[in-house]
């Protein structure tokens, strides 16, 4: 049977390439992976609902005894990872950008399932993370995978992955426009005539999968009543400052908490200190469980109470104060309550949280003015919308999708203005305190950020091993220069010569030019020793140290057109500049055609 399937595959793959270009076929599996990526994120949404409907009937939900359900999941997520996917558990988004930048977009066939499996478990019993971000990386895989089964090449494998992202965040969201800037925005994209086709026949094939599945459900059934009036433009000023600071707050404490967990060397430890920690949040704040989905509803039916759900605090929720404290305080323990989940072992996004904890502070910010005997006035669901993106637009550097998600959440854009006030504001508070996200600090630090900066792109494409060159002849420092002419140079075609010791290491280089003047003296053969005729080479490359930015710069800086390459003190060979410039324009022609 797997030949017969190899033989009507090759057959099929001749077809296609006499009858159908590159252009259109492109275009055809761009529809069949935001289907794909449509039906993975359904099949995730129903997966998780059923599980939570499932807990909510049974007793420990009824009995308040939150901390148990967190380590339940953390441990049925364990248990797979360790005898299923034997592989640590990456970040959705980040796993896919190195995929990108680092492995030409190629996503083991795994993380298909891995996604449909661990994030379910995770978020259905109480880890407080989101579904988008497994949805996008699920999506991603099979577009991946279609890809290598199509021979599709490495550019148009990334503009599928990003096609499966669109087409993920549009039948999550209903919102085919906002998933189309989340892959220029989030995956750096290049919206050309080329890509930009593609993109939207994801997009709507991923919002018509969810219609047909789900129908006419949305997440957020909210209408908006109050326009957008001049005379708050002050506050949604204020709401801007306090997103762009919500947002510092978000990435500074998840890298804290990651941090907080790296001396817990056992899987088992930490997911016992976050299981109970979870719980323990989730016992004082019921609204951190889960997605948060109902939270953000409830607030914008302006049914606070029910938003909160039942707490140790009912019995005080009648005063305002107390609410918007507890809004407050959802604000803060949401970022806590995320990382605390992905640091223990779990599985999940980040992008719907920042939703959870903006609604949070937007419906807190209006609650205070409303109530703060001055007499302003202000439509507290607008400000819960708006706080959601400008949260969105802070967190992921991203305020172009956070501006169009909330304006097709709501069916319309009469809150385009204040909308992007707060995302713009919050953005440049942001973007000014942090140049990177908490999906690409890391990457960034590793060398592997592809970003809309097309040299700094390029770079981070190439690799070191595509331009090293093996092909010179190496001589020793106790060679006489008789034994380096005649086993050396005169079997090279090459005009450099470099000098290694029996460790291997490189001591120097021995360049035709220093011994062209005496080379033909042979009374000189033997007394002459190529430790006397060697030189240090301008600059060293150090492989795994030395990004390809590096590279560039120490060529332009010593002058060179040959430098030496050393991993882990041992010499590997040559890297010129004519081939690695010929590499950086090739990389560059694919990059931006």
């Amino acid at each position: 049977m797997p030949n017969r399937i190899h033989t009507l595959l090759t057959r099929f793959l001749k077809w296609r390439y006499k009858n159908i270009s590159n252009k259109t076929f492109t275009q055809i599996l761009s529809v069949a992976v935001g289907f794909l990526a449509g039906l993975a994120s359904v099949t995730l949404k129903n997966i998780t609902y059923f599980i939570e409907a499932f807990l909510e009937k049974g007793i420990l939900i009824s009995n308040g005894l939150y901390f148990i359900l967190p380590i339940l999941g953390l441990t049925l997520v364990y248990l797979y990872v360790k005898f299923v996917h034997k592989e640590k558990l990456d970040h959705a988004i980040s796993s896919i950008l190195f995929a990108l930048s680092k492995k030409k977009g190629m996503i083991p066939p795994k993380q298909i399932y891995t996604q449909l499996i661990a994030a379910p478990l995770t978020v259905g019993f109480g880890g407080s993370v989101g579904l988008l971000g497994p949805a996008v990386a699920a999506g991603s895989a099979i577009s991946s995978n279609l890809g290598r089964l199509f021979h599709i090449n490495a550019k148009t494998r990334s503009l599928l992955i990003a096609c499966a992202s669109a087409g993920a965040i549009s039948s999550i969201f209903q919102s085919p426009i906002a998933a189309i800037i989340f892959a220029v925005e989030v995956f750096s994209m290049d919206l050309t005539l080329l890509s930009v086709l593609p993109l939207l026949l994801a997009s709507i094939s991923g919002v018509l999968t969810s219609y047909f599945f789900l129908g006419n459900e949305v997440l957020f059934n909210f209408t908006i009543t109050e326009n957008f009036e001049v005379k708050d433009t002050l506050f949604y000023i204020v709401l801007g400052v306090g997103t762009g600071v919500a947002s510092i707050y978000f990435t500074r404490m998840y890298f804290g908490i990651i941090r907080l967990f790296k001396p817990l060397k056992s899987p088992k430890y930490r997911l016992l200190f976050g299981g109970l920690a979870i719980g323990t949040m989730l016992y004082f704040i019921p609204p951190l469980y889960g997605e948060g989905f109902g939270f953000i509803n409830s607030l914008l039916d302006g049914n606070h109470v029910a938003a909160l759900g039942i707490t140790p605090f009912d019995d005080f929720t009648d005063n305002i104060w107390v609410v918007i404290a507890l809004l407050v305080g959802i604000t803060i323990f949401k970022a806590v309550a995320m990382t605390t989940t992905l640091a223990s072992g779990g599985a999940g996004g980040t992008f719907i949280p920042t939703m959870v904890m903006g609604s949070a502070l937007g419906n807190a910010v209006a609650k205070i003015i409303n109530n703060s005997g001055l007499g302003f006035a202000v439509s507290e669901s607008n400000f819960t919308l708006i706080g959601m993106a400008g949260l969105i637009s802070g967190v992921l550097h991203a305020p172009l999708t956070a501006i169009f998600l909330i304006a097709e959440i709501t069916g319309g854009y009469a809150l385009f203005v204040p909308l992007m006030i707060t995302a713009t504001i919050s953005y440049l508070i942001m973007k000014n305190a942090m140049d990177h996200t908490i999906y690409t600090r890391e990457l960034a630090e590793r060398d592997a950020l592809l970003t809309h900066n097309k040299d700094q792109s390029v770079l981070t494409l190439m690799q070191l091993d595509d331009v090293i060159e093996d092909n010179f002849k190496i001589v020793h420092p106790g060679m006489s220069l008789g034994e380096m002419l005649h086993g050396a140079v005169a079997k090279s075609t090459r005009n450099i010569f470099p000098v290694v010791d029996e460790k291997k290491a490189l001591v120097g280089i021995v360049l035709l030019d220093d011994i062209r003047e005496f080379m033909f003296d042979t009374t000189l053969y033997e007394s002459t020793k190529v430790e006397t005729l060697m030189h240090n080479a301008p600059e060293h490359i150090f492989y795994g140290k030395d990004n390809m930015k590096k590279v560039m710069e120490k060529f332009q800086e010593s002058g060179a057109w040959n430098l030496p390459v050393v991993k882990n003190g041992e010499y590997v060979g040559f890297v010129s500049k004519s081939k690695l410039l010929t590499a950086y324009r090739k990389e560059l022609i694919n990059v931006t055609e």
